[in-house]
């Protein structure tokens, strides 16, 4: 499998590094595309570099429009924003390919394969939720960072796992982030 990870500037980053860590730990071969304020919540938030995040994905510069995963010839899975900023979500929703990652979404939707956006912003704008529509009815997955509490959570990273583990899902891999509801 080939999934492409995109980190917005969106609070959250956390989110797409764990992304990242999971997805390395079970084999998917990875790419990455991180927005210049991206790189900068990572290191306020995570204390993480770009150096860092290289262990576990091919980075590609976000004003690289010429990187294999600009092309629709480049055989990709799927791509995964998280976090999802609003300004990206609205530049995916009218369909300006004016950077690496908004190129890679825009061809995860003209191929048909699976783009999943995880918006982290709350609350939300009627605007960002006729995006969030937009982008759905042309095939988008949206799956926002929403933990739940009825695995009795202990600490923060329980509920980070859980959304990974809902990203993770929709990528249709199999893992064991989270227990499931109903299941021992």
């Amino acid at each position: 499998m080939r999934v492409i990870i995109g980190i917005t500037g969106a609070s959250g980053s956390i989110y797409g590094i764990s992304t990242l860590r999971v997805l390395a730990s079970l084999g998917v071969e990875t790419h990455l595309v991180v927005t210049k304020t991206g790189e900068q919540v990572i290191n306020h938030e995570c204390g993480v570099t770009r150096k860092d995040l290289e262990a576990y994905a091919k980075w590609h510069n976000i004003d690289n429009l010429f990187a294999p995963i600009a092309s629709g010839s480049f055989k990709t899975d799927a791509m995964v924003i998280v976090p999802c900023s609003m300004r990206t979500l609205g530049s995916l929703a009218s369909g300006n390919g004016d950077n690496l990652m908004n190129r890679a979404a825009d061809v995860m939707l003209k191929e048909r394969r699976k783009l999943i956006l995880v918006p982290r912003e709350t609350p939300l704008s009627s605007i960002h939720l006729e995006n969030m529509l937009k982008l759905s009815n042309a095939g988008a997955h949206i799956v926002p960072a929403s933990p739940a509490f009825y695995h009795l959570p202990q600490d923060m990273s329980q509920l980070i796992s859980f959304v990974v583990g809902k990203v993770i899902d929709t990528l249709g891999i199999d893992h064991n982030l989270f227990p499931r509801w109903g299941e021992d």
